[in-house]
C-alpha cells in the first residue's frame, strides 16, 4: 500500500474541493442570507468568521479580538458547532427570532386538557425558533380511562400526539429546517403496544421519532420470561374499589396522586402480559419500521451528573441529549478526520496534541453560546443558565479509522474510540474548572440541596460519609463526589470540582451530525458512525419541490484516497473499488455487535448520551436482530437504534443504489392500470422528475407537494 501513495504534500483535510452536494447543503442550510435572499456569507470561511465573531463578543472587550482569532483557528481546524449555532450565531440582524440551541425537552405534559394544550403552544414557539423538542406522553391516561370532568372516557395519549404532529407539520422551522420531535413512552403504560405500532398507519406521527423508556426490571423480566404489569396512576374511584389491584411505582408526576414514603405513586394494574411477548412487539416493529428506539431510562438517570435534582424522562429528537423538563442543550462536534497525519500510509497517525488544543478552545466557545441562546421560553432560559449544559462530541470517526488503516469495530478501533472520548472528556473538564475560576461556576454548583430519603436510596454510600436525611449539600459536592459518571476521573480533578465547581454540569454528547458532516465536513462519516457507503444517494428536502430530491454523494475517505493514491481514477468506478484497501467498509459490512462495542467504548466517557444507528441489511435474520438489543443492554448502553432498509415501510434519508435497483414500486393509475418501475428509475409526474422511490413515498405518506 505505502508504495502506491503519491503527492504526499497534499493535505486532503484542507485542500479537497467540496463536492457539489456539500456546497449545496451549506448554501441552503448554513449560509447566512439577507431577508431578500442575497448571500451575506460569501464563502464557508465567512460563515466561520461570523460564528467566531459572535461567540468572541461574549468575552470581555479587551480580549474579544484575541478570542476571535482563537475561535476562528479552532473552526478552521475542525471544530464544528451544531447547525443552529452555524446558522444563527451572529445572524440577529437578519433573523432575530431564532435560537442557537438544537436540543430541548418540553415541560412535563400533565394529564389535563389545559396542560396538554399549553404544552402544544410552547412546543410551537420552540419549533418556530428552530429547536428540536422531546416529550414524554406516557403521563397521559390510557385509552378508555374515565375522565370525571367530561363524564366520558378518554381517547388516549396517541390521539393527543396527533395534535402535536399536526402542529409540527404546520409550523415552519427557522432556517428551512423541518420540525424535529421525539416522543418517549414508558414500557409499563397500558397503551404501550398502540404506541409501538403507531407508525404502521400511513402518514401517522411522521413528525416524530419514537422511543420506549425501558428499565432494567423489564429487561430482566424478558430474560427470565416473567409477566409484566401494565399500570397507570389510580384515581380516587379506583383507590376506593377493593377489586382494583394497586401497586406503587416511580412516576414522573406525583401531584394529585396518592404516594408512599418513597415518593412512589399508587397505580392501577390494568393487565399483565408476558414480558417476552411485549419485547417481541417492540423488536418486530423496530425490524420492519426502524422504530421505536430503546432508551434504558434508569441507566440514563443513574449516570446523570445532575442525579440529585433531575428526573429525566425524555430526550431531544435524536436521543443524544436526555434532558429534564424545559431542559436545553447546545451541541458541537470535532471533525476527527482533520487530525490524521499521513493518511492511508504505514506512518498514519492521529495528532493528539492538536486535537486536545482544539477541544480546549471549542469548550470555551460552546460555553459562550449559553449567553446568546435565543430560547423562546423562560423555563428553557432558566434551565440552560442554571446548569450551562452543553454537549461536545465528534464526527468522522468511521472516515478517520479508515484513514488510519483501522477496521471499524475491531479491538484497535475500539481502543482508539475510547481514547478519543477520554481525551475529549478530560480536556473539557479541565477547561470547565478554568472557566469556573475565571467566570464563575454554573449556578447549580453552589445551590444547596436538602438530602431526602429518595436521594439516600439512590446513593447509599452517602450514609457511610455520615450524611443524613435533612442535611444540605451544594450541587458541586453531590456531583463530584457521588456522580457515577465522575467516579472514573482522577481524584485530583474531582476534588477540585467539589471545591471550586465547574462552569457546566455536562460537557459531552455525540450527535448524528448528518448535514453538518455532509456540508462542512465534505461528507465525512456521521458522528460515531462508519460511512453509510462510499457512494450512495441522499434524499434531501428542496424548497419548492414536491418530493425529496435524490443527490449522489461520495464518502470523504474515498475522495481523500483518490487525491492521495489514485488521482486519475473515475469516481468509484468498478476497477477502483477492487483497488480499495480492506478497511474501506460500509455500514452494512460491519457486524452489528461491532457497532455496539464502539458505542460502549465512547459511552464510558460521554456524560450525556450518543445518537447511533446500527444499519443492518434488509435480509438480516430477525432472531439475530433481536439479539443486538440484548447485547446493547448487557454492554450498559443508555439506548440503541437500528435501521434496516424496508421499501414497504419507508424510503429513508440515506439510500444505496443497489437497494433501489432491487426494489420495484407499483403505481395505480386513474384508469385502474398499474405501472411498475425500479426505485432508482426517474419518472416525470406533475411537471417534475422524481425517482420512483421518492415519488412513491411522498404519495403514500401524504406529503407530496408540501415542500
Amino acid at each position: 500500500m505505502p508504495n502506491r501513495v503519491k503527492r504526499l504534500d497534499i493535505n486532503p483535510q484542507r485542500d479537497l474541493e467540496l463536492q457539489s452536494a456539500s456546497q449545496d447543503i451549506w448554501d441552503r442550510k448554513y449560509r447566512l442570507k439577507s431577508k431578500g435572499g442575497d448571500p451575506v456569507d460569501k464563502t464557508i470561511e465567512d460563515t466561520f468568521k461570523r460564528v467566531a465573531r459572535a461567540l468572541a463578543l461574549v468575552e470581555q472587550e479587551p480580549l474579544q479580538e484575541q478570542w476571535y482569532q482563537r475561535f476562528l483557528w479552532a473552526l478552521m481546524q475542525g471544530a464544528i458547532p451544531a447547525g443552529r449555532i452555524v446558522s444563527n450565531a451572529g445572524a440577529r440582524d437578519h433573523k432575530p427570532a431564532t435560537s442557537t440551541i438544537n436540543c430541548t425537552v418540553s415541560q412535563t405534559v400533565k394529564d389535563s386538557m389545559d396542560d396538554i394544550l399549553a404544552a402544544v403552544h410552547e412546543a410551537g414557539l420552540t419549533l418556530k425558533a428552530g429547536c428540536g423538542i422531546g416529550y414524554e406522553f406516557s403521563t397521559l391516561r390510557p385509552r378508555g380511562a374515565f375522565v370525571a370532568g367530561a363524564g366520558s372516557s378518554t381517547s388516549g395519549p396517541l390521539s393527543f400526539m396527533d395534535i402535536y404532529d399536526a402542529m409540527c407539520r404546520t409550523v415552519s422551522s427557522a432556517g428551512g429546517r423541518r420540525g424535529a420531535q421525539m416522543a418517549t413512552f414508558d414500557i409499563t403504560h397500558p397503551d404501550v403496544v398502540d404506541f409501538i405500532r403507531a407508525k404502521r398507519e400511513d402518514g401517522r406521527l411522521r413528525q416524530f421519532n419514537l422511543s420506549c423508556l425501558v428499565t432494567e426490571q423489564f429487561m430482566e423480566a424478558v430474560k427470565s420470561d416473567m409477566d409484566w404489569e401494565l399500570v397507570f396512576p389510580a384515581n380516587h374511584y379506583e383507590l376506593d374499589d377493593p377489586t382494583v389491584e394497586i401497586v406503587y411505582r416511580h412516576w414522573p408526576v406525583t401531584e394529585g396522586y396518592k404516594t408512599n414514603e418513597q415518593g412512589e405513586v399508587a397505580c392501577r394494574v390494568w393487565k399483565s402480559i408476558p414480558a417476552r411477548r411485549l419485547w417481541d412487539v417492540v423488536m418486530s416493529s423496530t425490524y420492519d419500521y426502524a422504530e421505536p428506539g430503546f432508551i434504558l431510562i434508569d441507566k440514563v438517570n443513574e449516570q446523570n451528573n445532575n442525579w440529585f435534582c433531575e428526573d429525566i424522562r425524555a430526550t431531544n429528537p435524536c436521543g443524544e441529549q436526555p434532558l429534564p423538563p424545559y431542559g436545553a442543550c447546545l451541541l458541537g462536534s470535532v471533525n476527527l478526520a482533520r487530525f490524521v497525519k499521513n493518511p492511508f500510509t504505514a506512518k498514519a497517525e492521529f495528532d493528539w496534541a492538536r486535537f486536545k488544543e482544539v477541544v480546549a478552545v471549542f469548550t470555551r466557545m460552546l460555553d459562550n453560546v449559553v449567553e446568546i441562546h435565543g430560547l423562546p421560553l423562560p423555563g428553557q432560559a432558566d434551565e440552560i443558565a442554571h446548569k450551562r449544559r452543553h454537549g461536545m462530541g465528534f464526527l468522522g470517526l468511521g472516515s478517520t479509522l479508515t484513514m488510519l488503516n483501522m477496521v471499524y469495530g475491531d479491538r484497535q478501533s475500539v481502543e482508539f474510540t475510547s481514547q478519543v472520548a477520554r481525551e475529549m472528556a478530560l480536556t473539557g473538564w479541565e477547561v470547565g474548572l478554568e472557566l469556573a475560576n475565571e467566570k464563575g461556576p454554573a449556578p447549580v454548583m453552589n445551590q444547596m440541596y436538602t438530602i431526602t430519603e429518595a436521594m439516600m436510596a439512590k446513593r447509599p454510600e452517602m450514609a457511610n460519609d455520615g450524611i443524613c436525611v435533612g442535611d444540605q449539600l451544594p450541587g458541586k459536592v453531590l456531583m463530584a463526589r457521588y456522580s457515577r459518571y465522575m467516579a472514573k476521573f482522577p481524584e485530583r480533578l474531582r476534588k477540585r470540582i467539589e471545591t471550586e465547581g465547574s462552569r457546566f454540569s455536562h460537557h459531552s454528547s455525540i450527535a448524528p451530525t448528518g448535514t453538518i458532516s455532509l456540508s462542512l465536513g465534505n461528507n465525512v462519516s456521521n458522528g460515531i458512525e462508519p460511512s453509510f457507503a462510499h457512494k450512495y444517494s441522499r434524499n434531501i428536502i428542496r424548497e419548492g419541490r414536491k418530493t425529496k430530491e435524490k443527490v449522489d454523494v461520495f464518502s470523504y475517505e474515498l475522495l481523500a484516497y483518490r487525491a492521495l493514491v489514485n488521482p486519475d481514477a473515475d469516481p468509484y468506478a468498478e476497477e477502483e473499488k477492487n483497488l480499495l484497501p480492506a478497511t474501506f467498509l460500509d455500514s452494512n459490512a460491519i457486524n452489528p455487535r461491532a457497532h455496539v462495542d464502539i458505542q460502549a467504548a465512547a459511552q464510558e466517557w460521554v456524560d450525556s448520551s450518543i445518537s447511533k444507528t446500527i444499519n443492518v441489511p434488509t435480509d438480516f435474520p430477525y432472531d439475530e436482530f433481536k439479539d443486538i438489543y440484548l447485547y446493547a443492554y448487557e454492554k450498559g448502553l443508555k439506548g440503541c437504534t437500528t435501521f434496516r432498509f424496508n421499501p414497504e415501510a419507508f424510503q429513508g434519508v440515506l439510500v444505496k443504489e443497489e437497494d433501489l435497483a432491487n426494489t420495484s414500486y407499483r403505481f395505480v393509475m386513474e384508469d385502474g392500470s398499474t405501472v411498475e418501475v425500479k426505485g432508482n428509475e426517474e419518472i416525470e409526474y406533475d411537471g417534475e422528475k422524481h425517482t420512483a422511490a421518492n415519488l412513491f413515498e411522498a404519495l403514500k405518506e401524504g406529503y407530496y407537494g408540501r415542500y
